[in-house]
């Protein structure tokens, strides 16, 4: 309403209502599982596959054959179809330490500072001298390290990260960092510029522990030790304070790093299945190797995602591991995990009273096996569904939205997959889908096509489709985003409208993306009155009706004699 002055005259007000509504903090997938190298059992995002294959590696050598561990063939899928970020936690048997450099020396011919792997595992050694300043164990999956300018009148020297499979005529350059030094007092010293920082595992806390000052900036190496530390190396006037630090700076050359190891805990397994052969042992895993990691992602607070994988864990031969992050999944309410349930060569029967033994709309499964063309290593291979659908999710959300059903020709097809262990017939596919297991179709003409989108819920309700989890997963997460920042909030009218008129736009373009037939939102006096309100409590209340997919289509062709009139 306008405010006139007590004169007449005209008043003009400009009201605005084309304030923007934020849009939510968006998470990608998580996925468990082995990898090539990396970091150990420290969740670490990547945005691209290009980004996995840097830090933890695609294809290696075991027995003289090439193989490719089942994470890295799911995370090329969930990239290679428009993926956003991935968070891998990488698992390993036994206990895995990175390699070190105790060769930087200095004049004094000890070992000026030594740099340590972010990546862990036995891979990242690399000593040994080969031809023209090679590194006889280098390869593309380690580092190595050069030392190129070293000035003793600054203090400040120059490192270069190199490629360990390169050699003095073809440098592959990783990461070059220049003018840093030995002073703790500058503002260029080592430690500070490349990063000190380590995390670990503490199992007593079930929480990553850091130690370390400085964050880490290098992709691949910290350091972990200065052995020669020259504080104030430059005086007040510009002169070297310590004539005995300029031996403490490394002198010119290039070296390897050595030292890591795996050291078994527990029980290791002796032999390593790969592909339609794992089993228990599961890419030279058991189901115990995983459990950390498990329990860590149930952190919903440190870790966000909507969408989990597993590649390699099996219902019914890791039931414990599988139990475990359904529970998790459910506490955490925000993503939906992704489960295989069968080995491969398992039938149709087998599957269904493996699915028997799940009942939760925070998880799906999908069936059979599949044989693919192994990405990194150009090999025909059978893997178990759970590689191949995180490009279904994340194709589905790129071109659609997470509400979309993740199925169908126009959303599910499978391009990357060769065959289907099983060309499902219809009576394979009813049995499944009423046992909701979601076939994996071998259609004519379309090829092999996810055909179907039923969470494990028994119960007939709307939650026993994926796409209304995962939009009822989309809003939760949203609007707790929204209600984050009214904790703490007076609890007055303008609070309640300002959470209104924040959450209503949002389901509003909901509804118009296809989401929702019809939604209320309800924060007012009728369930905050003053009981309510003097339990430092703000109730909202939201009702929504997801929108359905076409599942069962019926198609009448009725035939009409000639001269008859077609109904209006």
């Amino acid at each position: 309403m306008a405010n006139f002055t007590v004169s007449p005259g005209v008043a003009i007000s400009e009201i605005d209502n084309t304030f923007l509504t934020g849009q939510p903090v968006q998470a990608g997938a998580a996925i468990i599982g082995p990898t090539v190298k990396g970091p150990y059992e420290k969740p670490t995002l990547v945005t691209s596959y290009s980004d996995f294959q840097m830090l933890f590696g695609d294809s290696f050598i075991s027995g003289g054959n090439a193989y490719s561990y089942l994470t890295s063939i799911a995370a090329y899928n969930y990239f290679n179809y428009g993926g956003s970020s991935l968070l891998v936690a990488r698992v390993a048997s036994g206990s895995y330490t990175p390699a070190e450099s105790t060769t930087i020396q200095n004049s004094f011919t000890s070992a000026s500072f030594v740099l340590e792997t972010l990546s862990e595992g036995i891979v990242m050694n690399n000593s040994g001298s080969g031809v023209s300043g090679s590194l006889l164990l280098g390869s593309k999956e380690n580092i190595r390290w050069e030392i190129t300018q070293v000035n003793t009148g600054s203090g400040n020297f120059s490192l270069v990260i190199r490629r360990g499979d390169d050699n003095t005529n073809n440098k592959i350059i990783l990461e070059s960092w220049n003018n840093v030094n030995l002073d703790p007092n500058s503002s260029r010293y080592i430690s500070q510029v490349i990063g000190d920082q380590k995390l670990s595992y503490d199992s007593a806390n079930v929480q990553m522990a850091l130690s370390g000052s400085y964050p880490n900036n290098s992709k691949y190496v910290r350091v972990k030790a200065i052995n020669y530390p020259t504080p104030n190396y430059l005086n007040s006037v510009g002169l070297i304070s310590n004539p005995s630090f300029t031996g403490s700076l490394p002198v010119v050359g290039s070296g390897s790093l050595d030292g890591a190891f795996i050291s078994a805990s527990g029980t290791v397994s002796s032999s390593i299945n790969f592909y339609d052969q794992i089993g228990a042992n599961t890419q030279g895993l058991i189901g115990s190797d995983y459990d950390h990691m498990i329990a860590l992602l149930g952190n919903r607070e440190a870790y966000q995602f909507n969408l989990l994988f597993t590649p390699g864990l099996l219902n019914d031969t890791h039931t414990a591991q599988i139990t475990n992050i359904i529970s998790n999944t459910q506490n955490r309410g925000d993503n939906m995990f992704v489960v295989d349930l069968s080995s491969y060569g398992s039938n149709v029967s087998s599957t269904i009273t493996q699915a028997q033994t799940r009942d939760t709309s925070y998880a799906a499964a999908y069936w059979p096996w599949v044989r693919i063309i192994d990405p990194a290593t150009g090999k025909h291979a059978w893997v178990p569904a759970s590689t191949v659908i995180p490009g279904v999710y994340a194709f589905n959300d790129k071109v659609s939205a997470p509400w979309f059903a993740p199925a169908g020709i126009n959303r599910g097809g499978l391009s990357t997959v060769l065959q289907a262990e099983l060309k499902l017939t219809q009576g394979n596919r009813d049995s499944l889908y009423a046992n909701n297991v979601n076939p994996i179709a071998t259609l004519p003409k379309q090829g092999v096509v996810v055909y179907g989108q039923k969470t494990l819920q028994k119960a007939d309700s709307a939650l026993d489709r994926v796409n209304v989890r995962r939009l009822m997963i989309e809003l939760k997460n949203y609007i707790r985003q929204i209600a984050d920042t009214v904790v703490f909030e007076q609890n007055t009218l303008a609070t309640r409208t300002s959470f209104l008129n924040r959450v209503n736009p949002y389901l509003e373009g909901i509804q118009q993306k296809q989401g929702l037939y019809a939604f209320k939102v309800i924060m007012d006096d009728s369930n905050n009155g003053p009981a309510v309100i003097d339990q430092n409590q703000l109730v909202g209340q939201v009702y929504v009706q997801p929108t359905r997919t076409a599942e069962f289509i019926s198609l009448d062709f009725i035939l009409l004699p000639t001269g008859a009139q077609f109904p209006g």
